[in-house]
């Protein structure tokens, strides 16, 4: 690969050239407009798999923005190019399908782009010095045997069934991200993200939010898997993204490492039947509840220790969970009536 030189237009030294992989998607497009309105120049990398341009085509023209379409996992010419004339600063990486009906289409791809997305990344952030984090996730945790998970807590994954292309995925993502700091000195930062929900999720995803909130909107009958005790916590975006931020830009301090991993989530827990109850009372639907089937090794409790970013980042969600859901559920509705589907 190219070793690329650090330049920057004249006036632009005191900005930053922040990459965000994945920038299309949920997180991402928010990433991407929170990391614009801070004033860096921002360089949106998607292969739209699970993104979708609409979620950043307001963003399209301003000079600060650059949107290129490229896999992560297998980037081509014009991702090098790239990195050739706006080499990065910082580097988000989020780039890969996170709701299992995405990353469930192609397994191999999902393992692939966990893997080879990592790496290529990694690579580019040892040759422009950039500091890059990893978006991991609370399913490196598997059916977990400690309760809430703390980052110390190794995981209970079952390697060989149908999430494992996403949960080992992300596993050895991790493993590339800290051997790269090990061998190379990359300057990394690794965050395990828990359940988050927000504008610009897409409404068949197959998230629990999502799902409930567009079959209240439409007055169809809510499903719940199983008996809807198995618990998740729900964070919302704008608390994620600062979050995510805090965790990139905040520097080490009496020597103690940032790189990670650091989980970043909502530590309250609501079981699955008590969010579609409160689904309801947010849309004011009053149909049918019905129960499926549980998927194959969805875990029955997740809910994040978040001590760890309390006392490094200083960092805790702050949106209840009937406010958030307010607000994701306006985004529904007007997302809904622009399809014609309310």
């Amino acid at each position: 690969m190219t070793s690329y030189k650090k330049t920057r237009e004249k006036g632009f030294e005191m900005n930053k050239t922040t990459w965000v992989t994945g920038g299309a998607g949920f997180l991402g497009s928010n990433l991407c407009r929170r990391l614009l309105a801070a004033g860096d120049r921002v360089v949106c990398i998607d292969n739209f798999s699970s993104g979708r341009p609409e979620n950043v085509a307001e963003l399209s023209g301003r000079e600060d923005f650059v949107l290129l379409e490229a896999d992560v996992a297998a980037p081509g010419e014009a991702f090098y190019a790239l990195a050739e004339q706006a080499p990065p600063d910082r580097i988000y990486h989020l780039a890969c399908p996170a709701s299992p009906v995405f990353y469930q289409k192609s397994p191999v791809g999902t393992a692939v782009t966990c893997f080879e997305g990592a790496f290529n990344l990694l690579r580019v952030a040892e040759k422009t010095g950039a500091r890059i984090l990893l978006a991991s996730t609370s399913e490196v945790y598997g059916e977990p045997e400690l309760h809430p998970q703390p980052e110390s807590y190794r995981g209970s994954v079952n390697s060989i069934g149908p999430r494992a292309c996403y949960d080992e995925g992300k596993r050895i993502s991790e493993t590339l991200f800290f051997d790269f700091h090990r061998e190379y000195g990359v300057d990394i930062r690794v965050v395990r993200i828990f359940n988050t929900y927000g504008p610009f999720m897409r409404a068949d995803d197959g998230r629990v939010i999502s799902n409930l909130l567009v079959q209240a909107l439409k007055g169809e009958p809510l499903t719940v898997t199983g008996d809807g005790t198995q618990t998740r916590s729900f964070c919302y975006v704008s608390d994620l993204l600062e979050g995510l931020t805090r965790m990139m830009e905040t520097e080490p301090q009496d020597g103690e490492a940032l790189t990670g991993p650091v989980n970043l989530g909502n530590p309250e827990e609501y079981e699955i039947r008590a969010l579609a109850e409160e689904i309801c009372r947010v849309t004011g639907f009053s149909g049918e509840i019905r129960h499926t089937a549980r998927p194959v090794d969805d875990p029955s409790r997740r809910r994040p220790d978040i001590g760890l970013a309390k006392r490094l980042l200083h960092w805790e969600p702050k949106v209840p969970l009937r406010e958030g859901l307010a607000r994701t559920a306006e985004y529904f509705r007007e997302a809904l009536k622009q399809q014609g589907a309310v």
